[in-house]
């Protein structure tokens, strides 16, 4: 059954440049339920994200946003829905020309609905939250990596979404960015975000979340929990945890 609080995939299709991405794809994401897509690079992980936003539009198969099919519709049409979704792109995709309280203000003002004084006000809430309210008048430039991504998610925050998506949040990261992005993903899922994470990070992917689904050659090949995937018998997900010099992934 398709409810208000779930967002889902049925027998999704979709390829580019001759090469099937996904092929009969089902997925389901539930409020509540904090979920990470793991694969290897280049699995399709982040096209799931972008058709699940409507960004790319599916060869078929249907797509839901609560009840709503948004598969066929004009972006206009679901703009409201998908409000309901941020996402935090890998590379974090800050404006360069912006500073950072602007560009975490950059959808609050598109749409004109708030005076500057109840943005200015969001901004610095988010912000704070994510721990960087003194980086507000500085520039992407000025910011390192962890900043740059937890200035993402505070942009991500802005716009109060149910769902938050985040592609790859901690490549490139250090150490302490790694942890300190985790511990904001636990925050957020206490403050009663949903997260679905794409990664082929194991430690961010199980410190972070409690379903998983592992994609390989277009199809998912598991779903379940941590628990669940370690005792798996399935060869790719076996070598996927475990690799070994004769990696299936070669």
């Amino acid at each position: 059954m398709i409810t208000s609080n779930s967002i889902r995939m049925e027998k999704v299709c979709y390829s580019i440049g001759g090469r099937t991405i996904l092929e009969d794809f089902d997925f389901r994401l539930d409020q509540g339920v904090n979920r990470t897509i793991l694969g290897v690079s280049g699995a399709g992980k982040t096209t799931i994200l972008k058709l699940l936003l409507g960004l790319l539009e599916p060869d078929s198969g249907k797509i839901f946003i609560g009840d709503l099919q948004i598969t066929g519709l004009a972006e206009s049409s679901f703009m409201q829905q998908r409000r309901r979704i941020a996402i935090v792109f890998q590379g974090g995709a800050l404006f360069d020309s912006m500073t950072v309280g602007e560009n975490v203000g950059y959808r609050l003002f598109e749409e004109g609905q708030l005076s500057l004084a109840e943005i200015t006000n969001i901004v610095l809430e988010k912000l704070t939250f994510v721990g960087v309210e003194a980086a507000l008048d500085l520039y992407p430039s000025e910011l390192s990596g962890g900043m740059k991504k937890r200035v993402a998610i505070a942009r991500a925050l802005a716009a109060d979404p149910d769902y938050i998506f985040f592609d790859e949040p901690t490549t490139g990261l250090d150490p302490i960015g790694v942890y300190n992005i985790c511990k904001l993903m636990l925050r957020l899922q206490v403050e009663g975000k949903t997260t679905l994470m794409v990664t082929h990070d194991l430690a961010t992917a199980f410190a972070t979340s409690q379903r998983f689904t592992f994609l390989h050659t277009a199809r998912m090949l598991f779903e379940g929990s941590e628990a669940e995937m370690k005792v798996c018998s399935i060869p790719e997900v076996r070598e996927f945890l475990k690799p070994t010099d004769g990696s299936l992934f070669i």
